[in-house]
């Protein structure tokens, strides 16, 4: 078949490198891919936001299958505009619908499903200008550090974790005056949770799930977790603490009831959730959910996965996971992200990259990247991930490590501690 995986990023490209080892692909396409992307399958230029586009590459190009990666495309409904299209009807979509979407989509929509299905997630109280009082006495209630989260998309950046109740109170104003822009007309306001996180992910039709491998990520741009929050600094599969009783905990706890939800709530959903839990005292609570998989966890959960991966895709797009199977590799998986220098604040793009071909026991994943006068160059904050097998972790961030002094660009930075705190 022929599959088309939207998005430009590195969860994309390691989707593509996974998806290309199948037998039943044809041909594999992206929109619009990096320069990564292009080396396994056809870029096809376009934004992901222009659905109209998209139609017209999709037929162009006789797609099967989509798979939609970034969270935009997803809260806007590609996989409803594909639906309602007569001459798209036939293409199976991996990504769900719009409503579904608002699991990601609105934090105060996926708190209220949380507390409705007793699925075990923080204290919280969502306020816009209408119960701004209500708010500032709700932070009076909770004991410091306070967590503010715009309800809406926000890049990434729409989470504030502040000690001073003071600035907190004042941060909130800002917020609900459009500091996020639509993002922040709403504003959930969060009980802070003390524990360690991790990243789990499932893959189902809405009936079944499969569970994948789990991951960690590392957020903070400096070492020790320390400095501004970025898109994620690296991952690591499998998680030490993620044994088999706490699993047991996050699929009774958490994953079978939010499948069951969706279903109660009348909710369609073919796709991936990705469950951000933190572990408190060994009792899972989530985070946030994610209408997709993560990056770059997906980096290093792709690595883990053995089974036909196209075979799980297309159970989830017809219904049929129930019978499918799913393999995971015993080895530990890492991905080690290298940024532009400046990220996340200011940083220039264009920067000429070296090194790439000369990497051996790696797999190079594209992130930020393009190609230009027949150079690969950077495009963005994080640039490649430098994924790694090894009999544990520590021996597949050894080989991450190696390969990361091999591939060279102007003022190129990684952290040095993943895995640090396990």
């Amino acid at each position: 078949m022929n599959i088309l995986i939207i998005g430009p990023g590195g969860r994309k490209h390691a989707m593509g490198w996974k998806i290309k080892q199948s037998t039943k692909v044809n041909q594999l396409f992206f929109a619009p891919g990096n320069a990564g992307t292009s080396q396994i399958g056809v870029n096809l230029n376009t934004n992901v936001a222009d659905f109209q586009n998209i139609k017209t590459l999709a037929l162009q190009n006789n797609i099967d299958l989509m798979v939609i990666g970034p969270e935009v495309p997803l809260v806007e409904g590609l996989h409803d505009f594909f639906a309602n299209d007569s001459e798209l009807k036939s293409v199976k979509v991996i990504g769900p619908k719009k409503e579904g979407a608002q699991l990601e989509g609105s934090k105060d929509f996926a708190k209220d499903f949380m507390v409705r299905h007793n699925i075990p997630t923080a204290r919280y109280l969502t306020v816009s200008s209408g119960n701004m009082e209500e708010g500032l006495m709700f932070l009076e209630t909770l004991k410091p550090p306070y967590v503010l989260k715009a309800d809406g998309l926000a890049a990434g950046k729409g989470v504030l974790i502040i000690e001073s109740l003071k600035e907190t109170k004042n941060s909130l104003k800002v917020m609900l005056d459009g500091q996020f822009g639509d993002a922040s007309r709403k504003v959930v306001i969060e009980e802070f949770l003390n524990g360690i996180e991790v990243s789990v992910f499932v893959i189902t039709d809405g009936k079944s799930y499969k569970i994948l491998p789990e991951a960690k990520d590392y957020k903070r741009i400096g070492e020790g977790d320390t400095g501004l929050n970025t898109g994620g600094m690296g991952a690591i599969s499998p998680v030490s603490f993620a044994d088999a009783e706490f699993m047991e905990k996050v699929e009774k706890r958490i994953i079978q009831p939010t499948i069951s939800g969706l279903q109660k709530d009348n909710i369609e959903y073919c796709g991936f959730i990705f469950f951000g839990l933190i572990s408190v005292n060994k009792e899972p609570y989530v985070i946030e959910y994610n209408a997709r998989m993560g990056d770059p966890e997906t980096e290093a959960v792709m690595l883990r996965i053995k089974s036909d991966f196209v075979d799980l895709l297309e159970g989830a797009a017809t219904g049929t996971l129930e019978n499918k199977t799913i393999e995971i590799d015993e080895r530990a998986a890492v991905a080690l992200m290298l940024v532009s220098g400046g990220y996340p604040g200011n940083y220039e793009n264009g920067k000429v990259i070296s090194g790439i071909e000369n990497v051996t026991k790696s797999i190079v994943f594209h992130a930020g990247t393009k190609t230009e006068n027949n150079s690969i160059v950077t495009a963005g904050g994080r640039v490649i991930a430098v994924s790694s097998y090894g009999t544990d972790i520590n021996s597949a961030l050894k080989t991450s490590y190696e390969n990361a002094k091999i591939i060279q660009f102007d003022k190129m930075y990684y952290r040095k501690d993943l895995g640090f705190d396990l």
